[in-house]
């Protein structure tokens, strides 16, 4: 006897999407109720560490084994939309108001929109509110003026060892300074560097002096024994950080501490601003150019989009929503930690649109660690931090020179010139192919 049975065949279509570090656990818990509003819809999901997540898309880039949606590092677009890997997005322009403009323009390459913010990160100072208003600042201070009577008072009436902590070797402090100052860090199209023009020159002048007066300490975070620990001690009474912490000091700070800390907006240049200017981190949805299922991978960003599901999102892993009605939830409206988010989202900016400012940056930290330490001066270190930029940079300048119609200068493409040459030559008048899945940046969120 033969018993037969007959199985329904599982007729929708598959998208694929490939989610990175925490974020890629906790969207699996919203995916079952994107399928039941899209009931021809199946998603297929991957989790990887964001330490490989990088390599691992170039990779699939070029073996043609991409993803039809992604999550990504917004630092990491101008790089992928450069070697051609993303599809260019459409969408409406009322939606797009919803969102912080300096966290959507960390989407936008050329001119053109290649991703859509998830979710956001920035950072603001965290502060021993106790301490501050013993010197007559209890809301932290609003000005550099400001940040340095208070770290003067702070010294002078020995209320903490440090004003505040800045590791030496995160470069997120020295941008933030320089982005309030208004410097775009580099010129000419973006292909050299603009580190010894005054925006900048006077806000590294000025990051450099906090070490010098002893306002901070000359430690890189591997040095620092136990930050919570000593920001309860009032070792330092003040640390720009990000959303991640709220959590980490509401766990590692002891219960008679939790009523004297607080958060506020970066200290402004003056007081012809709010606040200072903040990074636009955090990360993205993108669609690759592979994809053959381009409408349904648009259907899933979005639903992950949506504010109500961007809430969910926070409420699940605690990242920050990019929309702004998101933030009219009670669960951010009503922290007294958040709104300082919230205000400094509005002054935020991005990093220069090329794929080679991961590299940059990690040259703006050694060169700001070398003034700090008092082995080169200021002007020195500047001039050498445009040097170091400018040959990061040449094959910009090459790929632009070209795209333009600029005759070679001797010596051909730079990168022939150390070995790393193209795998053909460019006609006359046109810009090179770069070999695909070329990675023009380091890896980094």
């Amino acid at each position: 006897m033969f018993l037969a049975c007959s199985q329904k065949r599982d007729t929708r279509t598959v998208i694929e999407f490939w989610g990175l570090g925490r974020e890629g656990e906790v969207v699996a818990e919203m995916i079952p109720d994107f399928e039941r509003r899209n009931p021809g819809i199946k998603v297929v999901m991957q989790q990887m560490p964001w330490i490989a997540a990088h390599e691992k898309l170039l990779t699939a880039y070029v073996g043609d084994a991409t993803p039809d949606v992604a999550q990504m590092g917004n630092t990491w677009i101008p790089e992928f939309a450069t070697v051609g890997a993303l599809d260019e997005l459409q969408w409406p322009t009322a939606d797009q108001r919803d969102f912080f403009p300096g966290i959507w323009a960390t989407n936008v390459v050329g001119g053109k929109l290649y991703g859509i913010p998830w979710y956001v990160d920035t950072r603001v100072l965290f502060y021993r509110k106790d301490i501050l208003a013993t010197v007559g600042y209890p809301l932290g201070p609003r000005t550099w003026s400001e940040w340095i009577d208070c770290m003067e008072r702070l010294q002078r009436e020995k209320k903490s060892r440090y004003g505040i902590l800045m590791p030496t070797n995160e470069h997120e402090h020295i941008e933030v300074l320089a982005m309030s100052n208004g410097s775009p860090f580099l010129k000419a199209n973006g292909t050299r560097g603009a580190f010894r023009e005054p925006p900048f020159r006077d806000a590294f002048a000025f990051y450099v002096s906090l070490f010098q007066r002893g306002f901070a300490p000359k430690v890189n975070n591997t040095q620092v024994a136990n930050l919570y620990q000593q920001f309860a001690q009032g070792e330092f009474v003040m640390h720009i950080t990000g959303p991640w912490n709220v959590g980490e000091f509401r766990r590692r700070l002891p219960a008679n501490m939790q009523d004297k800390w607080a958060t506020a907006p970066l200290p402004a240049r003056d007081a012809t601003a709010r606040t200072g200017i903040s990074m636009a981190g955090g990360a993205s949805l993108v669609i690759f150019r592979g994809s053959a299922r381009k409408a349904e991978a648009r259907k899933f960003i979005e639903f992950l989009s949506e504010p109500a599901q961007q809430v969910r999102f926070y409420e699940l892993c605690g990242d920050l929503p990019p929309r702004r009605s998101a933030w009219r939830s009670p669960a951010l409206a009503n922290d007294p930690y958040f709104p300082a988010f919230r205000t400094q989202l509005e002054r935020v900016a991005p990093f220069p649109p090329v794929p080679e400012w991961e590299q940059i940056a990690t040259a703006l930290y050694e060169h700001g660690e070398i003034a700090v330490r008092g082995v080169m001066t200021t002007d020195a270190t500047l001039a050498d931090l445009d040097r170091t930029s400018d040959r990061i940079l040449e094959k910009r300048r090459w790929v632009l020179e070209r795209r333009a119609g600029v005759p070679p200068a001797r010596g051909g493409h730079p990168a022939r010139r150390d070995g790393r040459g193209a795998r053909r030559t460019a006609a006359a008048g046109e810009p090179p192919a770069l070999p695909r899945g070329a990675s023009l940046s380091r890896s980094g969120e």
